[in-house]
């Protein structure tokens, strides 16, 4: 399937312009930086780690969501439009609207349109309303993180790395930026139950797209706060195999 949109081109696709799937992009980004990530620690340290590989993985996967997130902003009012777009056509096709997005295809060189990115919020408000209003808890914590945690991300993922910062500095920077991202997925996992939209999904939509999407910001968030109350304590990097 082309990518389709009543917003996101400004005309149509050329028949010679390389495109490809919304999935396979997103993969290939989040594979290719996490491999150079984790061959860039065993080039420098000669081992492979567990901690570090895993952390690596969960930094590469937040970078983009929070390009995402920051689309979620620039294009609020394309994701309330894009919202009833996705929930017509699901009635007219009874497809899924999440995967139908993610098996689209869109050409390379909108590959960082924040038009095109906003789909991917529109899609998930059919399972929560909250990300097509810009006064709820959901959206505004998604675009906090969006514009405030890329920074930090990449100083810890770069200490991570090679360390070059002070370990107990970089455990501290680390147990505020782990901490935070579980407390606020934490919370808006309750405010989803507690404003009762589960119970306008089916089971298996809760289990894929809520719990699915979000408990690795809880799990990732968890082990990382345990690698940085290590650094803390122990006062060097020996937890991330640095030698």
């Amino acid at each position: 399937m082309e990518f389709e949109s009543d917003v996101a081109h400004d005309g149509p696709v050329g028949k010679l312009e390389s495109t490809m799937r919304v999935a396979v992009l997103t993969g290939l980004v989040i594979a290719v930086t996490t491999a150079a990530s984790i061959g860039f620690g065993y080039a420098v340290h000669g081992n492979l780690n567990a901690y570090y590989g895993l952390l690596s993985l969960f930094f590469c996967i937040n970078l983009p969501i929070c390009y995402w997130e920051i689309c979620l902003f620039l294009r609020r009012d394309a994701v309330e439009r894009r919202a009833d777009y996705w929930r017509a056509r699901r009635r007219k096709t009874g497809r899924t609207p999440a995967v139908e997005f993610l098996l689209s295809e869109i050409p390379l060189s909108k590959a960082l349109s924040p038009t095109v990115w906003a789909d991917v919020w529109a899609t998930y408000s059919m399972y929560d309303g909250s990300y097509a209003d810009r006064r709820t808890f959901g959206f505004n914590a998604d675009v906090a993180n969006g514009f405030f945690t890329p920074i930090p991300v990449l100083v810890l993922h770069a200490t991570f790395a090679v360390g070059f910062l002070p370990a107990r500095l970089a455990g501290i920077l680390g147990a505020m930026l782990f901490w935070q991202w579980a407390y606020v997925t934490s919370v808006y996992l309750v405010s989803f139950f507690v404003a009762r939209r589960h119970r306008q999904i089916a089971r298996g939509d809760l289990w894929l797209y809520l719990w699915g999407t979000n408990s690795p910001w809880v799990l990732f968030a968890l082990l990382g706060l345990y690698v940085s109350v290590r650094l803390i304590v122990d006062g060097d990097y020996g937890v991330l195999g640095h030698r």
